[in-house]
């Protein structure tokens, strides 16, 4: 990580990132944030260090920053990786997220999810979206099933994001909660860096 990334990240904690007493301190349900049990996850469900990702599908930063992220969880083997879909850009955003989240109900987000992260640039439409879904392989259906269905399991779930980001003052997306950390640039260096800070406050404390 180089030293300004790392500095941003070090004052992002000093800032209140997810420390949890001076959370809890401010009426925020830490634990809600880290194992809400509607968010999707990847990685090692046991992992020692849990990251939460703040996104939003029309968000050229999230794009560029997604797989750099998941790469380096692979790599490591034992990171837990919760996904907050922050749908704030545009109504297509609200729409992708939307879709991600019915295909959670076929196990097909992460499939979903990084089909969606894929369209290049920012404004993506609904159809840009729509498509992208489609050629992602899910049984499309089954899809249009679940998000009649369970719409209002997601829009709760949405909302409660939403109340989370605005809880502990995110400023738009994408956000990144590492251990102790709060950080909105993440790249393969940085974020291999943060893991082993945020393990080496875990073990200090």
């Amino acid at each position: 990580m180089q030293r300004r990334h790392f500095l941003t990240l070090a004052g992002a904690v000093a800032a209140g990132a997810l420390a949890g007493s001076r959370l809890l301190a401010q009426g925020v349900d830490v634990d809600a944030i880290l194992r809400d049990p509607a968010a999707p996850t990847a990685g090692n469900p046991k992992g020692d260090v849990t990251v939460v990702a703040f996104l939003d599908y029309n968000c050229p930063f999230c794009k560029k920053a997604a797989p750099d992220l998941e790469r380096t969880v692979k790599e490591d083997g034992k990171i837990r990786l919760v996904y907050k879909d922050w749908p704030i850009l545009t109504e297509a955003s609200v729409y992708g997220a939307q879709m991600a989240l019915a295909a959670k109900y076929q196990g097909g987000y992460s499939r979903v999810h990084h089909a969606l992260m894929a369209i290049p640039g920012r404004g993506v439409s609904k159809e840009q979206m729509a498509a992208a879904v489609r050629a992602s392989g899910i049984d499309l259906a089954r899809l249009e099933a679940d998000l009649t269905a369970h719409a209002g399991d997601i829009s709760t779930l949405l909302k409660r994001n939403l109340a989370q980001a605005e809880s502990i003052g995110l400023q738009g997306t994408p956000t990144y909660l590492i251990g102790p950390f709060r950080t909105s640039t993440l790249d393969y260096a940085g974020s291999k860096q943060a893991f082993a800070e945020a393990r080496r406050r875990q073990a200090a404390e």
